[in-house]
C-alpha cells in the first residue's frame, strides 16, 4: 500500500509540474489566445468547466456576451476554444479542415471506456478514412441509400402500428424503429419489435454512456490523465469503476453482432448485410485487418446513426403537442397531395414542402448534438488575430448557431414557415450534422428516416398534450438532457388516429409488411441478455 501511495502522489505531482511547464511555455510571445476567464496559476480554468449534468450549450454561451464569438479556457496547459459563431465554425472546421479534423484525446471515454476504435471519437488517420469510406459507400449518397427505402417504409409502418396499440410507449418505439433500420442494414439483424430487444437495449445503454462519458471537462481524468493510474480505493477514484462497467458495454456492442453474423453465415441462414458481405465468399479465410475494419465500420454506423434520429423524432412529437395549428397545416398538405387512401412514401417528398419545413425545424429547434463533437488542431493556427494552438480542443455551439436571432428570428418558437418562401432562413442541415471532414457520415439515413416518420405520423395521427389521472391536459415540459447527444426530458402525449379510415391504413401493415421472426433469441444465445445495463442517469435501469 505504501508503494501505491508513493506512485499516486508521484503521478499527481508530475501532472501538476507538467501543467506548470505548459503554463509557462504558453507565456511566450506571439498572438494571444482568444479571450476568456482569468485562469488560476498552473491549474488554469479548471473551476470554469461545466459540471456533471450541466447543459453545456448554455454554459458556454455565456462566453459570447462576456468575451465575444470566439473564446478560450486553458486547464493544466490544454486549451479549449469555444466557437459561438457559425461563421467561425465554417472558417475553421470547414475551410481549414486539413488541420481541424482530428479528435482530442478522450482519456475517460476513449481509453478507459473503450470508445477509441469507434469512428466518432477516433483521431483522423488512415483507419478512420477507410471506415468512413465504407460507410459512405452504403449510406453516403441518395442513390446508395435508395436501396433501403423499402426497408425504411416497412419499419416505419410497423412503428405506426405500435404507436396505435401503445401510444404511451412512443419513445421506446422510436428507438426500436431507428434500431430496426440500421441493424438490418449493418448486420441483417431483425429487431424484436414486440418486447425489449437485447441488442437495442445494449446499444442504447452504450450510447447513453458514451454521451455522458464524452462531455468536455466533465471528467477530471480528461484534464489530468495521470489519474487513470491511481488505485481505485483512493477517494475520488469512483470514475474507474464506472469506466470498467461502461467499457464492457462498449466492447459488447462491437463484438456480439459480429458473433451473430459469423454464426448465421456458417449456418447458411444469414440475410444480406454490410457485415455478411465480408464472410459470404471468404471460405473461412477472412483477413483479420479486413475483419477489424468491418467490425468498427458497422459499430460506428449503428452508434453514430441510431440515437441521432431518435432525438430528432422525439423533438418533433414534443413540438406537435404544443402546436395544433402546425399539425393542421401539415395534414392539409398531405390530404391535398396524397389523400387518405395510402401513406406518404419517399416518392412524395418533393411534393410536400411544408412537411419538409417541419422536418428542418425539428432539427433546428433542438439540435441532436448541441455542442457538436469536439475537434482538435494538428498544428498552430491564427484566426482573426488569435492563436489557436496545436492540440487545442475546439467545440462549436451548434445550439446557438441554430438559435441566433439574426439568422432565425424568434428562435425559441417552433415555426416551420421560416424555411419556406423566397428568403428562407439558413438550412439547419448546414450545422446540425457537424462540419468539415468529420460531418456525420450517416446524415442522409437520419434525415430520410426522420422525414418518413414525420410525414406518416402526421398523415394518420392527431398528436396532442398528455392527460393526467384527473383528465386534465398536461402542459409539456420543454426541456432537454445534457450530454453529447441531447434528448427531450420524458414527456406524455396523447396520440390517436385521425379517423377510422386512417386507422385502417395503419392496420394494413399486417398485409403489406407481415411481421418477421426476430433475431433476438439467437443473440441471447450468444450471451446478450436484458436488464443488465445501467448507464448513470440513463434510460435503462
Amino acid at each position: 500500500m505504501a508503494s501505491e501511495l508513493v506512485l499516486a502522489y508521484t503521478l499527481a505531482l508530475g501532472a501538476v509540474l507538467f501543467g506548470a511547464l505548459r503554463y509557462l511555455l504558453a507565456k511566450k510571445k506571439g498572438p494571444p489566445l482568444p479571450p476568456g476567464p482569468r485562469p488560476l496559476p498552473v491549474l488554469g480554468n479548471i473551476k470554469d468547466m461545466p459540471g456533471h449534468g450541466a447543459l453545456e450549450w448554455e454554459h458556454w454561451l455565456k462566453h459570447k456576451d462576456l468575451y465575444g464569438p470566439i473564446s478560450s479556457v486553458t486547464v493544466l496547459g490544454t486549451t479549449m476554444i469555444i466557437l459561438n459563431s457559425a461563421q467561425a465554425a465554417i472558417d475553421l472546421l470547414d475551410k481549414r479542415s486539413l488541420i481541424y479534423s482530428s479528435r482530442p484525446r478522450m482519456v475517460f471515454a476513449g481509453e478507459m471506456c473503450g470508445w477509441n476504435n469507434y469512428g466518432l471519437p477516433q483521431k483522423y488517420d488512415d483507419k478512420l478514412r477507410v471506415i468512413r469510406k465504407k460507410i459512405h459507400s452504403i449510406l453516403g449518397t441518395k442513390a446508395a441509400l435508395s436501396q433501403f427505402y423499402p426497408l425504411q417504409e416497412a419499419v416505419t409502418h410497423h412503428f405506426l402500428f405500435h404507436v396505435l396499440q401503445k401510444p404511451q410507449d412512443l419513445i421506446n418505439y422510436i428507438r426500436v424503429e431507428a434500431g430496426a433500420i440500421i441493424l438490418k442494414i449493418a448486420y441483417g439483424y431483425k429487431v424484436d419489435e414486440h418486447s425489449q430487444d437485447p441488442f437495442v437495449e445494449l446499444a442504447d445503454a452504450a450510447l447513453d454512456q458514451f454521451s455522458q462519458a464524452s462531455v468536455p471537462g466533465a471528467w477530471l481524468v480528461d484534464t489530468i490523465p495521470a489519474l487513470k493510474y491511481l488505485p481505485e480505493w483512493l477517494p475520488g477514484m469512483g470514475f474507474k469503476k464506472t469506466a470498467r462497467q461502461w467499457g464492457q458495454t462498449s466492447q459488447e456492442v462491437a463484438e456480439k453482432p459480429m458473433d451473430f453474423v459469423r454464426k448465421q453465415v456458417s449456418e447458411g441462414s444469414h440475410e444480406s448485410s454490410l457485415v455478411s458481405s465480408l464472410y459470404e465468399n471468404s471460405k473461412g479465410q477472412v483477413d483479420p485487418k479486413d475483419e477489424d475494419i468491418m467490425k468498427w465500420s458497422a459499430a460506428t454506423m449503428y452508434t453514430g446513426g441510431a440515437d441521432t434520429s431518435v432525438s430528432a423524432m422525439s423533438t418533433f412529437f414534443l413540438a406537435m403537442m404544443s402546436h395544433p395549428e402546425i399539425q393542421r397545416k401539415a395534414q392539409e398538405e398531405i390530404d391535398r397531395v396524397i389523400g387518405s387512401d395510402r401513406l406518404p412514401s419517399f416518392g412524395d417528398r418533393n411534393s410536400l414542402p411544408y412537411i419538409e419545413a417541419v422536418v428542418k425545424e425539428a432539427f433546428r429547434f433542438h439540435p441532436i448534438a448541441p455542442m457538436g463533437v469536439p475537434h482538435v488542431t494538428t498544428q498552430d493556427d491564427v484566426y482573426n488575430g488569435f492563436l489557436i494552438p496545436e492540440g487545442a480542443i475546439v467545440v462549436q455551439n451548434i445550439w446557438w448557431f441554430l438559435h441566433d436571432p439574426s439568422a432565425y428570428p424568434n428562435p425559441s418558437v417552433f415555426d416551420p414557415s421560416r424555411h419556406l418562401g423566397p428568403n428562407p432562413c439558413p438550412n439547419p442541415y448546414d450545422y446540425a450534422f457537424g462540419f468539415g471532414r468529420r460531418i456525420c457520415p450517416g446524415k442522409l439515413l437520419a434525415d430520410s428516416s426522420v422525414w418518413l416518420t414525420v410525414a406518416r405520423s402526421l398523415a394518420v395521427f392527431d398528436i396532442s398534450k398528455g392527460i393526467d389521472e384527473s383528465g386534465r391536459e398536461i402542459e409539456p415540459d420543454v426541456r432537454f438532457s445534457g450530454g453529447l447527444i441531447s434528448h427531450p426530458i420524458p414527456f406524455k402525449a396523447t396520440i390517436k388516429p385521425r379517423s377510422p379510415r386512417h386507422e385502417e391504413l395503419i392496420r394494413a401493415v399486417e398485409t403489406l409488411h407481415p411481421w418477421e421472426e426476430s433475431s433476438a433469441a439467437e443473440l441471447r444465445s450468444l450471451g446478450v441478455g436484458t436488464g443488465t445495463y445501467s448507464p448513470l442517469g440513463g434510460r435503462f435501469k
